[in-house]
């Protein structure tokens, strides 16, 4: 599909990368990864053509269409939503438009008879059954389908774009890129700003669309469900992995220590060589082993270790007293903007040391109540900071408000106070902004490099109580395990505000859920809460080893009392528990397994066919294609008509296609 031949970048004298070569495949699902400012947005400029590669070429066929999500969007601020989103469809419009125009000079006319009139009829004709083919008439469907798939409620659709905020309009953007039905996708942090709920909606829909999809994505979780191949950008090379991303990281260190090892043996062989010449070097019996031992050494091909890239940030808040016993108390807190409530009837206490998460879809409030305990906004009822509470602030668009013209240095520079004006460079090091990059400016700054600059200010100074609103939005995936890391050693209490499942799995201990105007607390961590909340998104919001472990549920009878033996879980195909339970016996058990067996044979075989149908019925598709695509065919009705019924049958094998993958899937789930 895109190949890229010898692809180097460079700024100044430093390459970002060079001597770069891959192929993109149909239907690849690739996640590109490393360090911020390594250049993957770069990359993904390169290949869409937004920006000239300092050498090599990238290879794209005629007519390929590129759908590309940048991290900054701009958006016309005097449109609707579903008017910005409908320039997805401007071929569409612009089809209609003809339309209508051939309509109103057939309803002016009265040579029924003439051979302009007749042209102008079959145009409409021709117009008409290409409309039907591309899908006009189903536009707004599809439009009201993704949006509300991405969060939008139907009274947003109307709304201008400028009343929403940056993380929404973002969402807009993704709507219209989704619905272009681009043949490539290259999305750069898709879920920076998506609930989970939007981000599970965004993986299903990524996982059967027929585009392939390139994606710079820091959460883990999204990228290990969505992607099958790892393109790693790193000390100036991209190496292809054809795995997914935990896979990856797995067969990386597994590849640097064959290497090590192939290396070490190499050098052991040239020192073995190297000594056996000096000692014989001037004995004439061993003239021509000595000869052979140096041309066998100038034939040695020396073994290259790929580098790897050890520079991370280091990070440790700083000490501060000891805070009073509950930093936060709400009580019948509430929260409305007019006739739209925002929440209602708040009842939380949060302990001294607890970290905890606030969680649910945006919207419902959940940078609100952290507004309303930094006193920012007016609110009812009564909401209490403790004793001695020092409160450290990271909001969600923290990084976006640092001076784009002041270089890194000077930022911190002009919030340093004390001693720690002394100790800027060692700061600025300890976040892999030592040397000279302090002095680059913060427009240049990629977005996890502005977001690791904003985390500085606040470690400036001591405090007690954290309040992170979205922190790991931009950072890669090494800065955010040390971050988590660093809030685990954290003496005081912490409450963030995240959708990054993999971020929050084994940092809190509670979670508050936002959902209808209330808040529900949880005890346990984020996964935990999911598995109560969305028991039908299981499989795809338990954690990874949950789901290759986890038993079955079973059922409590009712008869068992309080002071009972409540039952433990056993093989899924036993049924009953308690003193009263029924266990199926061996042979029963056996035929059950394979009866079971048999059933998930015959789906995969099912499955099968149809992936089979649905590659014939796409090359059909691709025939008819290029033959509507000659002028000859234009107006060919028994090929318009092959093309719509083929059609139909492609997207019913899909439809079947997809509901025969969940049933295999929950099939295996249930022998797993």
């Amino acid at each position: 599909m895109i190949s890229a031949v010898k692809l180097s970048v460079s700024f100044g004298a430093s390459p970002l990368f060079e001597d770069a070569s891959f192929v993109v495949n149909d239907r690849d699902r690739i996640a590109l990864v490393g360090k911020n400012g390594a250049g993957k947005s770069t990359l993904l400029r390169v290949l869409c053509g937004q920006q000239q590669p300092t050498g090599g070429s990238v290879n794209v066929p005629a007519g390929m269409r590129f759908g590309y999500l940048p991290q900054v969007m701009h958006l016309a601020d005097q449109t609707t939503v579903r008017q910005e989103v409908w320039q997805a469809f401007n071929d569409v419009l612009q089809l209609k438009r003809n339309i209508r125009n051939i309509e109103q000079q057939l309803s002016e006319r009265t040579d029924y008879d003439t051979v302009d009139y007749l042209q102008l009829t079959q145009q409409l004709v021709t117009a008409q059954d290409h409309l039907h083919i591309i899908g006009g008439e189903n536009c707004d469907a599809e439009i009201e389908r993704t949006l509300t798939g991405l969060g939008f409620h139907p009274s947003d659709f109307d709304r201008l774009t400028s009343e929403f905020s940056g993380g929404w309009r973002m969402r807009i953007e993704l709507a219209k890129i989704l619905l272009s039905r681009p043949d490539i996708l290259l999305l750069d942090e898709p879920t920076n700003h998506l609930d989970i709920e939007s981000i599970t909606w965004l993986e299903s829909f990524l996982n059967t669309c027929r585009a392939a999809v390139i994606i710079v994505s820091h959460d883990r979780a999204f990228v290990n469900n969505v992607t099958t191949r790892t393109l790693e950008i790193s000390c100036g090379k991209i190496i292809d992995y054809r795995v997914k991303y935990d896979e990856y990281c797995i067969l990386r260190k597994e590849r640097r220590e064959q290497q090590l090892r192939a290396y070490e043996n190499q050098q052991r062989e040239i020192a073995d060589m190297r000594t056996f010449i000096e000692r014989f070097r001037y004995q004439a019996t061993k003239a021509i082993q000595v000869q052979q031992k140096i041309k066998q050494l100038e034939k040695i091909v020396p073994i290259e270790i790929d580098e790897v890239d050890n520079t991370s940030m280091r990070l440790k808040f700083p000490l501060c007293l000891r805070s009073g016993d509950y930093p936060v108390i709400c009580d019948e807190v509430s929260k409305a903007y007019g006739d739209h409530q925002v929440f209602s009837h708040v009842n939380l206490t949060i302990k001294r040391g607890e970290k905890v998460a606030f969680a649910g879809r945006n919207g419902e409030g959940k940078s609100t109540l952290v507004k309303c305990i930094m006193g920012e906004i007016p609110f009812d009822g009564q909401l209490k900071i403790g004793h001695n509470v020092r409160i450290g602030y990271f909001a969600q668009n923290q990084a976006q408000l640092l001076d784009e013209e002041l270089t890194i240095y000077d930022t911190i520079d002009q919030v340093a106070t004390g001693e720690m004006r002394l100790r800027i460079r060692d700061l600025l090091g300890a976040f892999m902004f030592g040397g000279e990059v302090s002095d680059k400016k913060v427009k240049v700054l990629s977005g996890g490099e502005r977001s690791r600059l904003a985390m500085i200010k606040l470690l400036l100074q001591p405090v007690n109580l954290l309040i992170l609103d979205e922190p790991t939005n931009h950072l890669d995936m090494v800065s955010k395990e040390v971050l988590k890391n660093a809030i685990l050693a954290f003496d005081g209490t912490a409450i963030i505000v995240s959708h990054d499942r993999e971020f929050l799995d084994g940092l809190v201990s509670k979670v508050y859920a936002f959902s209808n105007g209330q808040v529900r607390e949880h005890i346990g961590g984020i996964y935990d809460w999911l598995q109560k909340t969305s028991p039908k998104e299981q499989p795809l919001l338990s954690h990874p080893e949950q789901r290759k472990n986890q038993p079955h549920a079973t059922t409590i009878p009712p008869n068992i009392s309080q002071g009972e033996e409540k039952p433990t879980a056993r093989n899924p195909l036993s049924f009953g528990e308690g003193r009263g339970g029924v266990v199926l016996s061996g042979a029963a058990l056996y035929a059950a397994r394979k009866e079971q067996q048999r059933r998930i044979s015959q789906l995969s075989k099912n499955v099968r066919q149809t992936e089979n149908l649905i590659t014939e019925l796409e090359e059909r598709i691709a025939e008819l294609n290029a033959q509507l695509s000659l002028p000859e065919n234009a107006a060919n009705l028994e090929l318009v008509n092959q093309y719509t019924a083929v059609q139909q049958q492609l997207d019913q094998e899909t439809e079947k296609w997809l509901q025969l993958s969940e049933e295999l899937s929950a099939a295996s789930d249930e022998t797993a």
